[in-house]
């Protein structure tokens, strides 16, 4: 589409995913990292499709991805197994097959993510994020494996506040830890299918989901000062990590979590230089 211009423009590494089709769930807008990851992607060759949860979202999103020419975009609330069940049956009316889903899907009641963790985290708060967050990644999966007959790649969001207590992230915090450990269980399960399933750990982040957090622009200007690369990570970081976990470059790599945050991860006690 001769009108598009890269919202984060991506040197191409040589063709990459030339011949691969990638299904994407969870662009948000142009600021998200589902976004940086389909530009990166489309960059090297793929062919792509989305997904969307719901008629107001759609508003939102079609415009966006559809600056791509993908060959699909599809109306998927993943806490719905019907509505999974649909999107992905008329995915097959597009692609009989395809090699990479990637799943950027985290969802917590804002009133959740502020305050003390045993008072604002509910039963419903607690059911709804681990639904919608973690679960629906292996609702995703299960409903792509029978399209991947040729083998395949699977890659998750995730961040820091599943391995370590980041305040106010409070029961999101739980979604991801529950997110890592599925993404392990299914790296061992379709491994034998020759379908690799991988996380990503992005750094903080300026998005939509981001801005839910009391407390993250304080957290941002701190991350630059103290982490070992004294610098904050960009979409683009997160977007070429993908690239890798979805390409032959990492063929022998499953069920990790890499880490793209200049080192946050390894810090203990924070060092006073």
């Amino acid at each position: 589409m001769s009108s598009y211009t890269p919202t984060y423009p991506h040197q191409p590494l040589g063709g990459l995913l030339k011949g691969k089709r990638a299904l994407i769930a969870g662009v948000a807008n142009d600021r998200s990292i589902a976004w940086a990851i389909a530009e990166a992607f489309h960059a090297e060759g793929a062919e792509l499709a989305f997904t969307y949860p719901g008629e107001a979202m759609g508003k939102r999103v079609i415009p966006v991805v559809e600056q791509l020419e993908p060959a699909a975009i599809l109306d998927c609330d993943v806490a719905s197994d019907a509505s999974i069940d649909n999107a992905f049956a008329q995915l097959k009316k597009k692609w009989e097959s395809f090699d990479i889903l990637i799943h950027s899907i985290a969802y917590t009641p804002r009133e959740a993510l502020d305050g003390r963790f045993t008072e604002v985290t509910t039963r419903e708060a607690f059911r709804i994020s681990l639904d919608v967050s973690a679960y629906s990644l292996i609702g995703l999966t299960r409903a792509a494996r029978p399209l991947m007959s040729k083998g395949g790649s699977v890659a998750c969001l995730s961040y820091i506040g599943g391995e370590k207590v980041v305040p106010n992230y409070n029961v999101a915090g739980v979604a991801k830890a529950a997110l890592e450990a599925s993404m392990r269980y299914l790296a061992e399960d379709l491994g034998p299918d020759n379908i690799r399933v991988n996380a990503i750990s992005a750094g903080p982040l300026k998005t939509l989901a981001a801005a839910g957090i009391k407390g993250m622009r304080t957290m941002l200007g701190e991350n630059a000062e103290k982490t070992p690369l004294r610098r904050n990570i960009g979409h683009e970081d997160v977007a070429r990590a993908a690239l890798y976990l979805c390409s032959d470059l990492a063929k022998n790599v499953t069920g990790e979590v890499l880490h793209v945050d200049s080192g946050q991860n390894i810090m203990g006690v924070v060092s006073m230089r």
